[in-house]
């Protein structure tokens, strides 16, 4: 038994507490009723479309290494610290040290020790996704390129999973990685699988598989984040769900906005 901010808890109130955070994010829109990828599953996906998801994803892509910065610095304790490290490093292009797939990176291990590629960094795998949609490094990743509701998942993003507030923070950590478990890179990937079987056959696609793969582990990475954090003093719950809520409508919005980019025409 724990006492924090004069109150005891006990393990059943972490599991009580946890089944609250599960079942925000299960109920939030953007788990349960996300529009556009739904959409996009279903394989009917133009060359415009896939271009402006892949444009807008790239945004996102860039602006999420700092917001991933700002949660290292921010973190509270060196455990976490060191976490925040694994995850920017990697996506800059550390390999982790695990076993590896058929394009020669792993989704396990530790980047201690191992060993920095340029040709791994995430956005760069993003590059060789576009070029055969016509679109160039010139083309991606700059904060110019994004819509409105792009650039406010972004600025949530640094906002809420970057606070200071180490609460809010593991809520929107928490919220961000059990939605990307959820499974919506499975139906990216369904879409775009469809896409180049019907126009694009040399479309390489180890940026949306790898993630997906990655995912399942983050999201179990954070569960146990959120099991250290509940005993520390100064934990605030109604922080955490606040942050994680907040965070998930930062996410619902990037996707409502290619819905609705689709739907006017904008994504031609």
């Amino acid at each position: 038994m724990t006492v924090i901010n004069g109150a005891r808890v006990t393990t059943d109130d972490l599991t009580a507490f946890t089944a609250r955070a599960d079942d925000l994010v299960r109920a939030h829109p953007v788990v349960a009723a996300n529009r556009y990828t739904r959409w996009f599953a279903g394989g009917g996906a133009t060359a415009a479309d896939v271009r402006h998801l892949t444009v807008q994803f790239s945004v996102f892509s860039h602006e999420f290494v700092v917001a991933q910065l700002r949660k290292v610095i921010n973190a509270a304790d060196l455990g976490t610290y060191r976490d925040g490290k694994e995850i920017l490093m990697n996506e800059l292009g550390v390999v982790f040290d695990g076993r590896t797939d058929a394009d020669g990176v792993a989704t396990d291990g530790t980047v201690d020790g191992s060993t920095y590629r340029h040709p791994a960094a995430h956005f760069e795998w993003l590059v060789r996704f576009a070029k055969p949609l016509g679109l160039g490094f010139a083309d991606l990743g700059k904060r110019r390129l994004g819509t409105p509701t792009t650039l406010r998942f972004c600025d949530e993003l640094i906002r809420i999973y970057g606070s200071e507030d180490a609460s809010i923070a593991e809520g929107a950590s928490y919220a961000v990685e059990h939605w990307a478990a959820a499974g919506f890179w499975k139906e990216l990937i369904a879409g775009l699988e469809a896409f180049r079987a019907r126009e694009c056959a040399d479309m390489y696609l180890a940026f949306w598989t790898w993630h997906d793969r990655v995912e399942d582990q983050h999201a179990a990475h954070t569960t146990e984040e959120l099991a250290d954090a509940y005993f520390t003093p100064g934990f605030d719950e109604s922080k955490f769900l606040m942050g994680a809520s907040e965070m998930l409508d930062g996410v619902h919005a990037f996707w409502e906005g290619l819905w609705h980019d689709r739907m006017d025409g904008a994504a031609a």
